[in-house]
């Protein structure tokens, strides 16, 4: 997804050719451009809420091996690999950069135990939110069902999602 350096306006996007819309909205789910190819024909949209309802529409109505590389593209949380530059700059909002090494190998190996358990990262919307609670969080999550689990990464999905098309397009 290419950030512009203004932001779009919601009717931008609605008179924007296929092509440019998912140019633009591609990258909202991450490495997930078939969500925005799949709302393209629900436009026009009369504000931003309804465009990122359509997009969850999409994302939680797809195949659940569709649904399950969804959530597969998202990179572990302080990470050392290369994510996505809307990742990484969620991730240091949160101080997720600025681990101790201590913290560093907790998080690291929490991120191993909860992918081998679920079979997709750990997914948290950490925007607004400390080193703290995201390593509480994982320590809570990573005991649940896998069904309770993936509901809850759909959820932290539509929260990171809903951050980033207001960030786009403003909270119309």
């Amino acid at each position: 997804m290419t950030i512009p350096a203004e932001r779009l306006t919601l009717k931008q996007i609605n008179l924007m050719a296929k092509t440019d819309f998912v140019e633009q909205l591609g990258g909202i789910f991450e490495h997930s451009p078939w969500v925005a190819e799949g709302v393209y024909s629900g436009r026009p949209f009369d504000s931003v809420q309804d465009l990122h309802a359509a997009m969850m529409e999409i994302a939680r109505q797809a195949e659940p091996d569709q649904v399950l590389a969804l959530l597969r593209a998202h990179p572990d949380l302080a990470t050392r690999l290369a994510v996505s530059p809307l990742s990484a700059a969620e991730q240091q909002g949160a101080g997720l950069d600025r681990l101790t090494p201590e913290e560093f190998a907790q998080l690291t190996g929490l991120n191993a135990a909860y992918t081998a358990k679920f079979r997709f990262p750990f997914i948290f919307a950490v925007r607004g939110k400390t080193k703290e609670e995201i390593l509480s969080a994982i320590c809570e999550r990573v005991d649940r069902s896998v069904e309770e689990e993936q509901e809850q990464a759909l959820l932290e999905i539509g929260a990171i999602t809903r951050f980033r098309l207001e960030d786009l397009l403003g909270a119309e």
